[in-house]
């Protein structure tokens, strides 16, 4: 796995079935609360999240120094409304890790470990979310414990 492998993330998303990819694509991206913005007169909301890169593969190649994460800006579209749960946006240095995004009914559900989340109120899925910068090395690989989204 060489530090550039050429691979840069852009992806479009306009229904739950490309949410979907983009959610898989983000999954354990870690994201500072004081990155998040909600743009009312653009409608839109945005944030740029620190992603690992699943598509690396799961295994470093022989004599690599790990797996990879890289910038990714994230903006959604057609944002009416934004609700935050189980955290202040006081707390900008906390650090959160995004679990999955799912759409329901009208709104999108930023999923967050340790029972935080955020909830945009939208008038369609509108998504783009695109790679920033280089990628670089991370020794560590994200793990989940079956309970922890209980």
């Amino acid at each position: 796995m060489a530090p550039d492998d050429g691979i840069v993330l852009k992806l479009r998303a306009e229904d739950g079935e490309d949410l979907a990819v983009v959610s898989a694509c983000l999954q354990d991206a870690l994201v500072p609360v004081r990155d998040f913005a909600y743009v009312p007169q653009d409608r839109a909301f945005v944030f740029v999240a620190n992603r690992f890169r699943w598509e690396s593969g799961l295994q470093p190649a022989p004599g690599e120094t790990g797996f990879q994460r890289i910038l990714c800006g994230i903006t959604f579209r057609e944002v009416t409304a934004v609700s935050y749960f189980g955290f202040r946006r006081s707390e900008g240095g906390r650090i959160l890790s995004l679990l999955a995004i799912r759409p329901e009914n009208g709104i999108i559900h930023l999923e967050f470990s340790g029972a935080a989340a955020i909830r945009l109120k939208v008038a369609r899925i509108f998504c783009h979310a695109k790679d920033i910068g280089e990628p670089w090395p991370t020794p560590w690989q994200p793990r989940h414990d079956v309970d922890e989204r209980a």
